[in-house]
């Protein structure tokens, strides 16, 4: 029986862990044949627990390197269907704190990585028939935290560069797709780092799962069906959209 993901070719960005690893997972549920990337050597080892998976160390930073994901995934599987925009840094100081190389670095891995993915994988796409593209952003792009002004900033950023790129390949007739997904606080290995380093853990984690109506966070696969929804062809017209998967936190 194929799956939503039949043969789709994926490259996920920041796949060792978090909502980048669950990503990797499902769509390889689904048929996919993924192609994990990420600076942290622990994707080989989560790579290898996935069948077909091949991953490729990368900082999505370099536009060098990029070209060279791309180019490998090439010479591998002879096409790209689908990128799934998902490195991601954070930094958890106020505008009176935070420095300007602070700010630089977010926005370099948010940002710009987010810019070369969708530069470079758009150049292969369109020369194969098309394809989709998901950026991950945050309920932080959409709404402001006073703690988190770098990373609110790049992830607002994200959203607005979706918008343009998608309506690009639109007017393009490349028959790219590119939506923006806008999780809030789920189980990751990134907000669990966050809880561990503020000055009283649980109470922070309280303050997290409240700030949602559902009353908890949400899991790394809650965002990671969100994007297999956003590459299957059931999402064939969609693009150029935000969706949120934050447990009602936008909503009031």
């Amino acid at each position: 029986m194929s799956g939503r993901m039949q043969d789709k070719v994926i490259i996920v960005t920041g796949a060792a862990s978090g909502i980048g690893l669950a990503t990797a997972r499902r769509l390889a549920q689904e048929g996919a044949k993924v192609v994990m990337t990420d600076r942290n050597p622990a994707g080989e080892s989560a790579a290898a627990a996935i069948p077909g998976a091949l991953f490729l160390s990368h900082d999505v930073t370099s536009e060098a390197r990029w070209v060279e994901v791309v180019q490998a995934t090439l010479d591998r599987h002879g096409r790209i269907d689908g990128l799934v925009n998902n490195a991601g840094v954070g930094s958890m100081k106020t505008i009176e704190e935070e420095t300007l190389e602070g700010w630089r670095f977010v926005h370099a891995v948010n940002v710009e990585g987010v810019f070369l993915g969708c530069k470079h994988a758009i150049r292969a796409m369109k020369t194969t028939g098309g394809g989709a593209i998901v950026n991950l952003s945050s309920v932080a792009g959409l709404i402001g935290a006073p703690m988190l002004p770098a990373y609110c900033s790049s992830k607002g950023a994200v959203r607005l560069l979706t918008k343009s790129v998608a309506v690009y390949c639109a007017g393009a007739n490349y028959n790219i797709r590119v939506n923006s997904v806008h999780p809030s606080f789920l189980q990751t290995a990134m907000v669990e780092q966050m809880i561990a380093g503020a000055p009283n853990p649980e109470k922070m984690r309280r303050g997290l799962e409240t700030t949602a109506p559902l009353n908890r966070m949400g899991e790394a696969e809650d965002a990671a069906n969100m994007v297999l929804f956003l590459l299957s062809d059931e999402a064939k017209f969609v693009t150029g959209a935000e969706f949120v998967v934050d447990g009602g936190t936008t909503a009031r």
